[in-house]
């Protein structure tokens, strides 16, 4: 088995840091269930501007209040405003990973939904693995290429 992205919010802003609370992160709940995060679920969280690498688990906020807050400990590591990345992580087999096609939600300055990307792993012909990452906007919005060969 080994360990790959099983999901991921890339460039949430967090809206709340709240020292005195027992712990975790608070995260809008349709965002957690569009990806696939579970409650309670650990994951992992790349604070963008400071650099702060933690690991924390999930809370459901709100469905629709577009909530990214940091609770107990990790509200020392992210300011409200930050901008994060919140990855899950799976350990399976190359074979679960490329039926699972782990999903992205990139967001804007507001929260707001600007993409939803998928990771897709596959064979070629000759059996080496490639991938794709397919976005709803055009490739050349994020400049990905359209396959990566491995």
């Amino acid at each position: 088995m080994e360990k790959y992205v099983g999901a991921k919010l890339h460039g949430l802003r967090v809206t709340d840091a709240k020292l005195n609370y027992h712990g975790s992160i608070t995260i809008d709940a349709d965002w957690c269930r569009e990806v696939g995060f579970k409650p309670l679920e650990y994951v992992e969280i790349w604070n963008k501007m400071s650099g702060a690498r933690i690991s924390t688990y999930v809370l459901y906020g709100d469905a629709g209040s577009k909530c990214c807050i940091l609770n107990g400990a990790a509200a020392r590591t992210c300011q409200q405003g930050d901008e994060i990345i919140i990855a899950s992580s799976v350990f399976c087999e190359i074979d679960d990973i490329i039926v699972h096609q782990p999903r992205v939600l990139v967001f804007g300055p507001n929260n707001e939904i600007v993409d939803r990307i998928t990771y897709e792993v596959f064979r070629r012909e000759d059996g080496c693995l490639d991938m794709s990452v397919r976005s709803e906007l055009s490739e050349n919005d994020y400049g990905f290429p359209q396959a990566i060969s491995r």
